[in-house]
C-alpha cells in the first residue's frame, strides 16, 4: 500500500504497457508487497538472466520508461535512478 500511495500503480501500467508494446514475450512483469524501504518508493526491481538484481527507486512512469529502453531492452543500467545513487 506504501508503493500505490507513492505512485506506483502508474508506474506499473507504464511499465506493463511498454513491454507488451515492444512484444518484449521474455519479460515478465509483477507487483510485489513492501520491501521495507518505503521513503524509496516507488521501486522497480529488474532481475536479469543471471539473476542479478538491480534495484531503481523513486520511479515515476517516464524513469520506467528509460529503465525499460536502457536496460530491459539494450542492458545498460540506468545508475542514477538506482538506490545507491540516491542513498544521499
Amino acid at each position: 500500500t506504501c508503493g500505490i500511495a507513492a505512485g506506483a500503480r502508474p508506474v506499473l501500467t507504464t511499465i506493463s504497457d511498454e513491454v507488451n508494446k515492444r512484444e518484449l514475450h521474455d519479460v515478465l512483469v509483477t507487483q510485489t508487497g513492501c520491501i521495507g524501504i518505503c521513503q524509496f518508493e516507488p521501486i522497480v526491481e529488474v532481475i536479469d538472466e543471471n539473476g542479478t538484481k538491480t534495484t531503481y527507486v523513486k520511479m515515476t512512469p517516464e524513469k520506467a520508461l528509460r529503465v525499460v529502453n536502457d536496460h530491459i531492452v539494450n542492458g545498460n543500467v540506468v545508475t542514477e535512478y538506482t538506490i545507491g545513487a540516491n542513498q544521499k
